[in-house]
C-alpha cells in the first residue's frame, strides 16, 4: 500500500509540476531532457527507492533477460515503425513523405536526447509506477492501463502550451501516446529488464519524429 501511494503520489506531482513547467517555461531542448527533466522526474524516484530500502533492480536496472529485452523492444517497435509509415501515407494524401523532422539539432545529438529522454521517463513510469501499481493491484492488465492514462496525461501539457496542437492533433497524439504506453508496460511485465521499454521508447519516438 505504501508503495502504491509513492506511485500515485509522484504520478500527480509530475502532472502538476511538469504541466506547469510546460505552461511557464521552454528552454532549449537539449536543457530539457539532459538536466531539467532529470531533476524533476528522476530525483523523485531515486528518492521514494531509497525511502521504501529497495535496490535499482526494482526499477528493471538489471543485466537479467537482456537477449529478450532487446528482442522485445525490436519486435514490437517494427509495430510502432509501420504505425508511423500509415499516419505518413494518410497525412500526406497517400503518398509517403519521407524528409526527417527532427528541428534544427544534429541527427546524432537528437538521437542521443531521444535516449535521454527514453531513459528518464521509462525509470519513472515503467521501472517506478508500473511496478508499484502492479504489485498492489496484483493485476497486469488494469496497471498498465491506469499507468499508461497518466503516461498520457502528462503528456497533454506539451501537446498545448509547446506543439500548440489543435484538437484533433492532440487527440490523435495521446492515442499513440497511450498505446505505446501499453506496449512499454507489456514488454517490461515480461522482461522485467528496463532496457526493453527505454529502446521501444526510442524505436517509437523516431518514426513520429521522422515522418510526422
Amino acid at each position: 500500500m505504501k508503495s502504491f501511494k509513492y506511485a500515485v503520489s509522484l504520478s500527480v506531482y509530475l502532472l502538476i509540476v511538469w504541466g506547469f513547467y510546460r505552461f511557464l517555461f521552454q528552454f532549449p531542448e537539449a536543457i530539457e531532457e539532459l538536466f531539467i527533466k532529470p531533476v524533476i522526474w528522476l530525483l523523485p524516484v531515486f528518492y521514494l527507492v531509497k525511502k521504501e530500502r529497495k535496490g535499482l533492480d526494482s526499477l528493471g536496472i538489471t543485466s537479467k533477460n537482456l537477449f529478450p529485452a532487446v528482442y522485445y523492444a525490436l519486435g514490437l517497435g517494427v509495430f510502432f515503425v509501420l504505425e508511423a509509415l500509415i499516419i505518413n501515407l494518410i497525412k500526406y494524401n497517400g503518398q509517403f513523405n519521407l524528409e526527417a523532422n527532427i528541428g534544427n539539432l544534429p541527427l546524432f545529438t537528437a538521437l542521443g536526447l531521444s535516449f535521454v529522454t527514453a531513459i528518464t521517463e521509462e525509470l519513472t513510469f515503467r521501472g517506478y509506477v508500473f511496478t508499484r501499481v502492479w504489485k498492489f493491484i496484483g493485476k497486469e492488465l488494469p496497471a498498465n492501463l491506469l499507468t499508461s492514462f497518466f503516461w498520457a496525461v502528462i503528456h497533454v501539457p506539451i501537446t498545448i502550451f509547446v506543439w500548440k496542437l489543435d484538437f484533433s492533433a492532440s487527440v490523435v497524439y495521446l492515442i499513440l501516446t497511450t498505446l505505446f504506453g501499453v506496449g512499454s508496460a507489456f514488454i517490461y511485465a515480461r522482461t522485467k529488464n528496463i532496457i526493453s521499454p527505454i529502446l521501444l521508447h526510442v524505436l517509437w519516438q523516431w518514426p513520429i519524429i521522422l515522418f510526422r
